[in-house]
């Protein structure tokens, strides 16, 4: 490693993720939800002081093998990366892409992601309609 600071400070911050299961529990039972082209993003308005979205990744078996899985998660988060500034609200969101993300232009994918986040900050400002 020759210490570059420059990748590091680049990633995709855990402070940015959803890392424990009861987390994604809780978005996919108390948030709502909106489907895109490409994937469903499920998300919830989020208590606490902490500012920005913080995002999961759903990518199950029958999307195919671990190594396309995987990759489909790489894009995918490169995408909210690079997309980080469509959302500046305090939500949890998880998106749960379809197997089509695999052949999508990567451009397209941080478009789709960048929407999605959008929306998900829109919607999460207002009331639940039930």
């Amino acid at each position: 490693m020759s210490g570059d600071t420059s990748a590091a400070s680049s990633r995709f911050p855990k402070s940015r993720r959803l890392l424990k299961h009861a987390d994604f529990q809780r978005v996919y039972q108390n948030g709502r939800r909106q489907f895109t082209g490409n994937m469903t993003v499920f998300f919830l308005r989020r208590k606490g002081e902490q500012v920005g979205p913080r995002v999961g990744f759903t990518v199950g078996k029958v999307l195919g093998g671990a190594v396309e899985r995987n990759r489909i998660k790489r894009r995918m988060r490169e995408a909210v990366r690079l997309s980080g500034t469509a959302c500046n609200e305090a939500v949890d969101v998880v998106f749960n892409p379809r197997k089509s993300v695999l052949d999508l232009r990567f451009a397209d994918v941080v478009a789709e992601v960048a929407r999605g986040l959008r929306l998900a900050a829109q919607r999460a400002r207002l009331p639940e309609q039930k």
